[in-house]
């Protein structure tokens, strides 16, 4: 059976203060934020979740977005080096706990960057993001951790949006979701759903036909319902102002081996 963890990582105090790089700043309510955020793991326990609460970074503004540090395929772990040298704290508590869950540790090395919200895993297929937080050494270290276990490294240029999973995700039988004035090279994927909002690309799979999706995104969740799934929607306002998504505030854990 497929294991059904999921990491998650409590908001810090300093939340507001997180980085954003292709919107402009705006107030971040930070009691608001930490509602948001139990109201998420509320909605991964209640599809069958099991929520594992990675240690708190609280100097670290964007440490929330637990997505970023790591990439695990099967049971290995890749901690990446984040790209924006500010969140370089927030993988040692996370290597901390995918090391407790039994997953074999890699790391990138400089000068490689990598960071986990560039990562698209359809399958066997990992997409990564390139251009802004991930770079050429760190796809090659990507490769060179994920290819020996039976992966295929696809690199996707990434210049709209934050990460690669800014713009696009993947429907349960791998059909990518993408909102196209975000999306730099749509043909790369051999399935591709255009989406008429931006948060609406965002799905974190939930089992069955459940997708995990932002409440700002009705008109995709309408469209995708059409379609036989079941969008169970959450309100994620004060991450969306710090340029996050449903899938960056947890790792989810599907080929744990007992």
């Amino acid at each position: 059976m497929p294991s059904k963890k999921a990491l998650v990582r409590r908001p810090s105090p300093r939340l507001a203060e997180g980085l954003v790089t292709h919107i402009e700043r705006t107030e971040v309510d930070a009691d608001l934020a930490v509602e948001q955020w139990e109201a998420y793991g509320e909605a991964l326990r209640t599809h069958g979740w099991e929520t594992i609460e990675v240690d708190p970074a609280e100097d670290c503004p964007d440490s929330v977005f637990v997505e970023d540090t790591v990439v695990v395929f099967r049971n290995v772990a890749l901690i990446g080096r984040p790209g924006a040298e500010a969140r370089r704290g927030e993988t040692a508590g996370v290597e901390e706990a995918v090391a407790r869950l039994g997953c074999s540790v890699n790391w990138v090395w400089e000068p490689g960057t990598l960071d986990g919200g560039d990562i698209l895993k359809v399958g066997d297929t990992i997409y990564v993001g390139r251009g802004g937080r991930t770079n050429a050494a760190g796809v090659q270290q990507l490769r060179a951790a994920f290819e020996p276990l039976g992966a295929r490294v696809v690199p996707v240029p990434v210049s709209k949006v934050l990460h690669l999973k800014s713009a696009v995700t993947a429907l349960p039988d791998g059909t990518v979701l993408g909102h196209i004035p975000l999306v730099d090279t749509p043909s790369l994927f051999p399935r591709f759903l255009p989406v008429p909002e931006e948060s609406g690309a965002h799905v974190v799979l939930l089992g069955g036909e459940k997708l995990l999706m932002a409440a700002s995104a009705p008109k995709t969740a309408e469209l995708l319902s059409e379609l036989g799934h079941e969008p169970v929607l959450v309100d994620i306002s004060e991450f969306e102002k710090l340029e996050g998504c449903v899938t960056c505030l947890s790792v989810r854990l599907r080929e744990l081996h007992a």
